[in-house]
């Protein structure tokens, strides 16, 4: 049995990098495989990742997209799909600013596919970056959409938008590790996006995992003190329950005696509006004691990033 502290880790890294790699790291993280990525294997992850319907790995990255419309009509028959998951905000008259996940972009076409909008941003996206569109390609290619004006916009612009926008549009990821409790209570949020270590497909008893199972610590019992000795009893029992029970069973059957403290790892991706919510909830007094002990190190980290945003939270 081991046992480790609460951590995190902002995932701001992913940002400089492609969307297909940051969203197989993202996406292995759910079985514990990272040593199965290398230079090309982000490819067929995400295709396999599609095909499946695994839709939550494809939130894992978003878009920043400047659209300009020649005509007014096109824009509000666009808003009439009530386009869902997408971060809208009009610049100018005819021109809005869209943020969104690749999960987002391709179900708005797979629900509006005759949109004039809807089409002149899927085909920009898709030239782009076929990979996330690839099984939905019109036989004869995407058509021209006349009057419809896409630009990438970069993150470094991005991350120069005046506040009201930058909430909206600039989007996070933070890796927690942390115990089952914890996450039981974060992915209660919404908006967010999440991915978590399955103990369906983790068998702790083998290959990277070592033939045992992870604890968190807990905050509650001092070291060394009565009840820390009963916590950690009833853990290591635990563990010799799981470890016989794979012995004959899956690890989707062994882990239903696994307790709260089991370590877990979950990636949390939300824009600065979300964050700001989370932190104000998480960190309070009223909190869950252990939720406080990574949330407040964590939002000090936010403050030194985004010291406008994350001003006088926690405080």
């Amino acid at each position: 049995m081991k046992i480790i502290p609460q951590s995190f880790e902002i995932l701001s890294a992913l940002d400089q990098g492609s969307i297909a790699a940051r969203l197989e790291i993202c996406g292995r993280v759910c079985y514990k495989s990272e040593a199965k990525i290398t230079p090309d294997s982000a490819a067929p992850f995400i295709r396999n990742i599609l095909k499946s319907g695994h839709n939550s790995v494809a939130e894992m990255a978003v878009c920043t997209i400047k659209v300009t419309i020649d005509n007014r009509s096109v824009i509000e028959r666009f808003f009439e799909c009530l386009p869902k998951f997408l971060a809208i905000s009009t610049l100018e008259k005819n021109v809005l600013l869209i943020t969104g996940s690749v999960r987002a972009f391709r179900e708005l076409y797979m629900s509006h596919p005759t949109v004039k909008m809807v089409k002149g941003i899927t085909k920009y996206l898709a030239e782009r970056s076929p990979i996330f569109f690839f099984d939905l390609l019109p036989k004869n290619g995407w058509p021209q959409q006349d009057g419809v004006l896409v630009e990438k916009i970069s993150l470094d612009e991005v991350d120069r938008l005046p506040s009201d926008l930058l909430v909206k549009h600039r989007f996070l990821a933070v890796k927690l590790i942390t115990n089952r409790a914890v996450t039981h209570e974060i992915v209660r949020h919404r908006p967010c996006s999440f991915l978590q270590e399955s103990q369906r497909y983790c068998r702790y008893d083998k290959e990277q995992f070592g033939s045992e199972v992870t604890f968190i610590k807990p905050m509650f019992f001092a070291e060394g003190s009565p009840e820390y000795a009963i916590w950690q009893q009833a853990m290591q029992e635990t563990e010799a329950l799981y470890l016989k029970l794979l012995e004959t069973s899956s690890p989707q059957a062994a882990r239903t005696v696994l307790p709260n403290s089991c370590k877990t790892e979950i990636i949390v991706y939300a824009n600065l509006m979300e964050w700001a919510h989370i932190f104000k909830l998480r960190t309070s007094t009223a909190a869950e004691p252990s939720m406080r002990e990574i949330m407040i190190p964590l939002l000090a980290e936010f403050k030194k990033m985004f010291p406008a945003v994350f001003a006088g939270l926690g405080e």
